[in-house]
């Protein structure tokens, strides 16, 4: 039986950054429900909630030191699910036809 769990040592100072990070798109997530945008708003809300989700299964799930075929599994179900939400987006928009 062989042990190949490795151990990864993450600076203070890159979750501090993630930290930031993660806090000033929540930020740009609330402007943005202030802001009359229409459906805009929708589209600017998914694309901070997908930054945010990356930057949590990058460094604190700490997908970046996993294998390749692990993070294929990853964007495989992410290109599902990207797939189904462009298809209901369609879906909604052509209704009226």
């Amino acid at each position: 039986m062989s042990n190949d769990t490795q151990i990864h040592i993450v600076k203070y100072k890159t979750y501090f950054y993630v930290l930031l990070a993660l806090l000033t798109f929540t930020s740009i997530s609330v402007a943005i429900t202030r802001i009359d945008l229409g459906n805009l708003a929708i589209v600017g809300a998914l694309i901070l909630a997908t930054l945010k989700a990356s930057l949590v299964l990058w460094h604190f799930m700490h997908l970046k030191y996993e294998s390749r075929v692990f993070m294929a599994m990853i964007g495989l179900v992410i290109f599902v699910f990207l797939s189904v939400m462009i298809i209901t987006f369609l879906d909604y928009g052509f209704k009226h036809y």
